[in-house]
């Protein structure tokens, strides 16, 4: 039987793969409604649908983006990826009406510095209200 000799990563290659392995990056569905309204489309949530509403410059954010659609896909993730605008949490709700008020400063190459109010269903998301959230137009 020939000897087989069993090859460790390196420590740089396991430091990565394990950072790939935590940084979570999904897609989420945003349907607009002929009544105008945005919603997330997250088939697990539990709550009541109006929870699911996009408000607060959330939905202007999807207007922009969605150029006209009434259905954006975005890659949703709490670490930057190629091609991914960054939203920045700058006011914590929790001792309000929960969710916090995060900027868009810009997006792709255009200042537009959109504030929005995301709700708690961020954390139904991430797990977390995240200091930062990093999204792409699917």
């Amino acid at each position: 039987m020939p000897f087989i000799r069993k090859v460790l990563p390196k420590r740089q290659d396991f430091l990565f793969y394990i950072s790939a392995m935590t940084t979570a990056v999904n897609t989420y569905k945003f349907v607009k409604e002929d009544t105008g309204r945005w919603y997330i489309d997250l088939p697990d949530w539990q709550g009541v649908k109006a929870d699911l509403e996009m408000v607060e410059g959330a939905d202007t954010m999807l207007d922009h983006v969605g150029e006209g659609s009434k259905i954006v896909e975005l890659i949703l993730a709490e670490e930057p990826f190629g091609g991914s605008s960054e939203l920045q949490l700058i006011e914590d709700y929790k001792d309000h009406v929960g969710g916090g008020i995060y900027l868009l400063k810009e997006y792709e190459g255009q200042i537009v510095n959109q504030q929005m109010w995301l709700c708690d269903v961020t954390k139904f998301v991430f797990g977390k209200l995240p200091p930062f959230i990093y999204f792409k137009k699917q």
